[in-house]
């Protein structure tokens, strides 16, 4: 049975994104009337009577956000606990994806908390090992940006219950928000994977990890965090599988990126810049496949920089395999082995999700045998397409 919610920390943490847009609409506003203002004679005295106008606004909306709060608090025993549903986790994970940081460093309640999962509900380890499907052998799944462990099935497919099936591991799925910079999510994982293997009701013999888009970095950022404390999980780690992973960065948060820096060159449009830097740290991070604390602490993560993040190399001793998709099939000529490169499966280039770099000693060094190229496949697709069931099952 899938996890409840409580109806009134949901309506609570709803309220709490109202009225936080409210403020942020209003001090657009007044940065924007501000600047007008300075170009009109008298213009100071007009300008603080605005401000006291866009405080007033500000100041209405926290009080009536705090007492909705308030309300709701005294309610939730009253108002129980809401079913859960496929469309809600997935419209909350899309939340976590795009602000899923600034609702964690709030307490948010629709902030997610990092769990492992099975069948959409908190992993309880006694309850499956009634069922008698436990092995030791464990594959875990990590799901990429705005996305939740459920939709790992897609059109009647999933990829862990395929090696259940075929391969006798057992599914375990990372549940997480998106939204928190990636090293914060590897290194929470790392310490998820320790708790798992020592909790697990039978001798873990075997771990491996498939990760989808953002979340192959995730585990990468993982292996290197879980080897830094000394875990005892990467020494059962034999197999590492991503699927359409950006290893270096995606050009739409590049793009996004500029759409600040351009705003940011006229007083008149630089309170818009707020707008485009509402973008969470988790995808920002993917401007160039940062796993690491080092590549964000102590800097402003807006910053157009051209300084790339610290190299980190695949974990050794372990098979590592990559699948990088491209939409449209090859044409033999140079255009179109170039827009497949650039294009990639539609977010992701195939030199990124392959782990190749320009810049010399940044490449990824994975086995020819473990990359595969897949084509007429999207981002998406990769949930799902029999290309990727096949390959999971060679590799595993």
């Amino acid at each position: 049975m899938r996890s409840k919610t409580s109806r009134a920390g949901n309506l609570a943490g709803a309220a709490r994104l109202v009225t936080g847009a409210v403020k942020g609409v209003t001090d657009i506003a007044e940065a924007v009337h501000t600047a007008v203002l300075s170009n009109v004679p008298a213009g100071k005295p007009l300008a603080r009577a605005a401000s006291l106008v866009y405080g007033g606004v500000r100041g209405t909306a926290g009080l009536a956000g705090a007492g909705m709060e308030r309300l709701l608090g005294a309610l939730q025993d009253f108002m129980g606990e809401a079913d859960p549903s496929h469309g809600r986790e997935a419209l909350q994970a899309a939340l976590n994806g795009v602000v899923g940081d600034a609702l964690a460093r709030s307490g948010n309640p629709l902030a997610i908390p990092m769990t492992l999962r099975r069948h959409g509900a908190r992993l309880a380890v006694g309850t499956e090992q009634q069922r008698g499907d436990i092995t030791g052998r464990v594959v875990v799944l990590v799901h990429g940006l705005c996305m939740s462990d459920l939709q790992w099935r897609r059109h009647g497919h999933d990829h862990g219950e395929l090696l259940r099936r075929e391969r006798g591991y057992t599914p375990v799925y990372l549940h997480y928000n998106s939204g928190r910079h990636i090293s914060e999510n590897g290194r929470d994982f790392a310490q998820q994977l320790q708790a798992l293997v020592l909790s697990w009701p039978v001798p873990v013999t075997e771990l491996a990890i498939v990760g989808h888009s953002m979340g192959g970095l995730v585990a990468r950022s993982a292996c290197h965090y879980g080897a830094q404390a000394g875990y005892g999980w990467p020494a059962l780690l034999r197999n590492l599988v991503f699927l359409g992973s950006p290893h270096h960065g995606a050009p739409l948060e590049r793009g996004g990126n500029w759409v600040h820096v351009l705003t940011d060159l006229s007083k008149y449009s630089a309170p818009f810049s707020r707008l485009a830097k509402l973008r969470s740290a988790g995808i920002t991070d993917l401007r160039h496949g940062s796993l690491l604390d080092s590549d964000w602490q102590g800097r402003d993560r807006f910053a157009h920089s051209r300084t790339l993040p610290h190299f980190v190399p695949l974990p050794i001793g372990v098979a590592c395999h990559t699948v990088a998709a491209a939409m449209g099939a090859y044409t033999g000529t140079f255009a179109g082995e170039l827009k497949g490169k650039i294009a990639g499966d539609g977010l992701v280039p195939l030199d990124s999700a392959l782990g190749r770099h320009a810049e010399p000693g940044r490449t990824l060094a994975f086995a020819p045998e473990r990359q595969a190229v897949l084509q007429g496949v999207n981002h998406m697709d990769l949930l799902d397409a029999p290309a990727v069931a096949a390959l999971l099952l060679k590799w595993l």
